[in-house]
């Protein structure tokens, strides 16, 4: 790690590891924060952004139609910026089909199941350091890094880097494990703490510090990913999980990492803000809008059913699609309760109206998707030019 690009920082201090080596201790939480008319305006643009977002999860007549798709896409590219190249068509066809998984399925399958324990242990426990040891458990159960202790806070010093580097040559050191330890303490005191802070700000201040404390051996970028989440929806911002940031965090990787050290190396907290902010902005309107692809999609489909007098468990189906893309006469027959012939028959009215199509080619174990579906899904949203989104340069 370069000591002089962080010896003057006003975000921390540097200080000796166990091995001599040089470490980022960030100062506590709240910094102060310098505000202008720019960043006054993108804060407000972005509330008002994922209200719009929220207003349309209240509105759902199914809110699984959205949660369940939109949970697996989180997943799917948080766990990309991370190294893995698993798709959502593949997550699905795992849940669908149960066959053998390959190891980056397994990663984000693990998200999935981090995130939905997450959303359901709110109700009991709040953000806390005891929560993201719970998350960080799941997230790391049978994956690479399962042997990185799963759910413990590291008791040995970690570095950030290029593939390969060692604490030489490091790009950036974490907090040596008792100053780790003192900074966790301080991050959750402001995780529970009454702040006059909007809460999108807390929420990046929060971003940023658990990235920059690093407090595991391995996943701590995939845990930094689901607080936000969990944050939204435990301050009641969002009713239902249907923002997905690390989507704008993969397309913008190299300046998401370059913003949290900027303000690291010199306290360029208000241009992570900028950034933070238009990543809310950007995808609360990409969730909106594919949101409503979905429904009028999803509309046309019921229409379909009844114009063409198909059985009424091929009208039950249209709607497990958009909650299930991919899937086959098995998870049919579970969730609508019918016998496999009943769910069979189900989907051969649906293959029939070209709303389903075999994927497998095979003749036995046959998996269904619906494409239309997960083509609003899986389409890529175009990066914007820089100058286009609010910033830095306003």
């Amino acid at each position: 790690m370069d000591i002089a690009l962080f010896q003057n920082s006003p975000s921390g201090r540097l200080v000796r590891t166990v091995n001599g080596y040089w470490a980022f201790v960030p100062n506590p939480l709240p910094p102060k924060l310098e505000w202008d008319d720019a960043l006054v305006s993108l804060t407000s643009k972005a509330g008002l952004a994922l209200g719009t977002l929220s207003g349309l999860g209240e509105t759902l007549p199914n809110p699984h139609l959205l949660i369940y798709p939109f949970i697996r896409k989180e997943a799917v590219l948080s766990s990309r910026i991370e190294g893995t190249r698993s798709s959502l068509s593949e997550l699905l066809l795992f849940e669908a089909t149960r066959a053998e998984k390959q190891r980056d399925v397994r990663e984000v399958q693990n998200y999935v199941r981090a995130l939905e324990y997450g959303l359901k242990r709110l109700n009991e426990l709040p953000l806390s350091l005891r929560l993201i040891r719970e998350l960080h458990a799941i997230l790391m159960e049978g994956v690479r890094g399962e042997r990185a202790s799963p759910g413990e806070f590291r008791k040995s010093q970690n570095w950030i880097g290029p593939p390969g580097c060692t604490l030489n040559d490091a790009t950036f050191v974490p907090p040596p494990v008792t100053e780790m330890q003192e900074a966790l303490d301080h991050l959750e005191k402001f995780l529970h703490a009454d702040t006059t802070l909007p809460p999108l700000i807390e929420l990046a201040l929060i971003h940023y510090q658990f990235e920059i404390i690093h407090p595991f051996l391995d996943g701590n970028g995939r845990i930094g990913r689901l607080l936000i989440t969990l944050f939204l929806c435990q301050r009641g911002i969002l009713n239902k999980p249907l923002l997905y940031l690390s989507a704008f965090f993969e397309r913008h990787r190299q300046e998401y990492y370059q913003h949290l050290l900027d303000v690291s190396q010199r306290g360029a907290w208000r241009e992570w803000l900028m950034f933070f902010l238009q990543a809310v902005v950007e995808q609360s309107g990409d969730a909106v809008g594919r949101a409503r692809r979905l429904l009028d999609l999803h509309r046309n489909y019921h229409q379909t059913s009844l114009e063409k007098r198909l059985p009424p468990t091929a009208g039950q189906l249209v709607e497990l699609i958009f909650m299930r893309p991919v899937l086959n006469p098995k998870v049919v027959q579970e969730h609508l309760k019918v016998t496999y012939p009943g769910a069979q028959k189900a989907i051969n009215a649906l293959v029939e109206q070209g709303i389903l199509t075999e994927i497998t080619g095979g003749k036995r174990n046959k998996a269904y998707a619906a494409k239309e579906v997960l083509a609003i899904l899986e389409e890529e949203m175009p990066s914007q030019p820089e100058g286009d989104r609010g910033s830095e340069k306003e």
